[in-house]
């Protein structure tokens, strides 16, 4: 018996362990550049040339670079990862004071500024998140979708897609890219923010038809609810992978 619980002990200190290795602990960003009139060729063309390969050699992965599809903004959305918000920091104060970044921004705007503004949102992924792997496919759009909760319904969402909506969005032909929650300043309630990835702008709002008239779905949605509604806000961008992006 007690070489028996022996065993035990050791095969749950084993998944234990396994489980915090597998752990995504990385600092993701998130990066939106709002370009000038006319500019994000020109943006586009200093990614591809030259800013991808300087976030590598500071230290930084590339994620996913993507235009949305309906591109009013003239925006380009990008995701980076660290080892830690430290490592982030240490990484952009070098790559800032590079000759080789400074010389390629100096040329890159010789015929006018290129970027007007800049958003930048700090991400964990959840412990649902799929691990990211690169991808080649090129024949995919992706759907950028962020939920601001009602006060307190963190854990509800959490809960919720973990137990439930990814295996459903799988159901009804949704690709699950990743899920992250964006880290707050002064307490205040995380966003989540998710990738989907479908064969198309049409499909992948059909998909979600199916998803909301899925009983099972209506089920879940409205066990959940019982003590009040959960999403505040949602918002959902369509975007394309640019031919550089790690995931297409």
């Amino acid at each position: 018996m007690k070489k028996l619980l022996l065993l035990l002990s050791l095969m749950l200190a084993t998944s234990l362990m396994a489980t915090a290795q597998r752990k995504d602990t990385r600092c993701y960003e998130m990066r939106i550049y709002y370009c000038e009139p006319g500019k994000l060729p020109d943006l586009i063309n200093r990614f591809r040339n030259h800013t991808t390969k300087l976030f590598e050699k500071h230290g930084m992965t590339n994620v996913g670079y993507w235009v949305p599809l309906h591109n009013d903004d003239n925006a380009l959305y990008y995701v980076l990862s660290y080892p830690s918000k430290a490592a982030r920091e240490e990484s952009w104060a070098a790559f800032m004071k590079d000759p080789e970044w400074l010389d390629v921004w100096k040329k890159s705007e010789e015929n006018g500024k290129i970027i007007a503004r800049i958003e930048s949102i700090f991400m964990e992924a959840t412990d649902f998140s799929p691990k990211i792997k690169p991808s080649k496919k090129g024949d995919r759009v992706f759907e950028l979708r962020t939920y601001t909760m009602h006060e307190g319904k963190l854990p509800n969402i959490l809960a919720r897609f973990r137990n439930h909506t990814t295996k459903l969005f799988k159901k009804h032909g949704m690709t699950n890219v990743a899920y992250w929650t964006t880290v707050e300043a002064n307490g205040k309630q995380p966003v989540l923010i998710y990738l989907l990835a479908h064969k198309s702008e049409e499909a992948g709002k059909a998909s979600f038809d199916r998803f909301r008239q899925d009983p099972k779905w209506v089920k879940v949605r409205d066990e959940s609810e019982r003590d009040g509604k959960i999403v505040e806000k949602l918002e959902s961008v369509y975007m394309a992978p640019t031919d550089f992006s790690r995931i297409k």
